[in-house]
């Protein structure tokens, strides 16, 4: 059987794995939704292991850090599609989050954030007062 190469082929593939495409995005695809008083976040991390997760807040970036392992390089593979090494995701939240009360949970390769609504961002009632009297107002 004869087999042409062609090197656009491979330099777009190498191209879909790190960056991504729209039907398939690359490393750590991410679900993200409000559900009543709190913001939810899903990465989906299939094969990384939970001690290699990190998560880290600085004021209102959180970055999410996941490692899967390197092959074991005795194997002669026939296929290696899954991308490996160490990751990193960046969100920039806003202010209207309480970053201080994350919580985080690993279950069958998704990792799942909640962060609650901060209080000041939370829709309130405001009282209106009346004296039940009507008063001028002159420009």
């Amino acid at each position: 059987m004869l087999m042409r190469t062609d090197p656009f082929r491979d330099v777009d593939r190498f191209a879909q794995q790190v960056f991504g495409t729209a039907a398939r995005p690359a490393v750590m695809p991410m679900d993200a939704w409000r559900e009543g008083d709190q913001f939810i976040v899903e990465f989906e991390l299939p094969g990384a292991k939970p001690d290699s997760l990190d998560l880290e807040v600085e004021r209102d970036v959180l970055t999410v850090r996941a490692e899967r392992p390197d092959l074991d390089q005795n194997r002669e593979m026939v296929a290696a599609e899954r991308p490996r090494g160490v990751f990193s995701r960046r969100l920039f939240l806003g202010d209207n989050l309480d970053l201080d009360k994350i919580d985080a949970n690993y279950y069958d390769g998704v990792l799942r954030l909640t962060i609650p609504i901060a209080e000041q961002a939370k829709p309130r009632r405001i009282e209106i007062s009346h004296d039940g009297q009507r008063t001028a107002i002159n420009a």
